[in-house]
């Protein structure tokens, strides 16, 4: 399998979502991940593979785009219409292209962990945001 092909127009927050407001801190797209940025406080996108610790640390799904210095909300829990096809059952976790959602199983070594959550139909994630800290090997 490879990433999610998100088309931005069809990400939906479900209605047990919850969410959080903040700055973006780069172009960000619907649907893809975020981490915040220590030193600003701002969103950008994550990235499971980054030389820097805490790109590699979930935060979110953007629920709608935002340029740099623009406000952006995000999903943290909840269910989430992803805006592409998932498979239900699939665990998903954060790629190595920055903001972008892959299988867990397409992993590979040297990427951190962070899971993003499981489908629950084929457009659909219940949200699980987890990041863990360790790179597999």
């Amino acid at each position: 399998m490879a990433a999610i092909s998100i088309t931005a127009a069809n990400v939906i927050k479900g209605s047990d979502a919850q969410t959080k407001s903040g700055i973006a801190g780069a172009t960000i797209t619907a649907g893809q991940s975020l981490y915040k940025e220590a030193s600003t406080g701002q969103l950008k996108l994550a990235d499971a593979d980054s030389a820097t610790a805490e790109v590699r640390v979930l935060e979110g799904i953007a629920l709608h785009g935002a340029s740099a210095g623009q406000p952006i909300q995000y999903q943290v829990a909840g269910d989430i219409t992803i805006g592409g096809t998932v498979v239900t059952g699939t665990i998903y976790a954060l790629g190595e292209t920055a903001g972008g959602i892959i299988p867990s199983a397409d992993l590979s070594s040297g990427e951190y962990v962070s899971i993003v959550g499981v489908a629950i139909s084929a457009s659909v994630i219940r949200l699980g945001i987890k990041s863990y800290g360790a790179a597999l090997a």
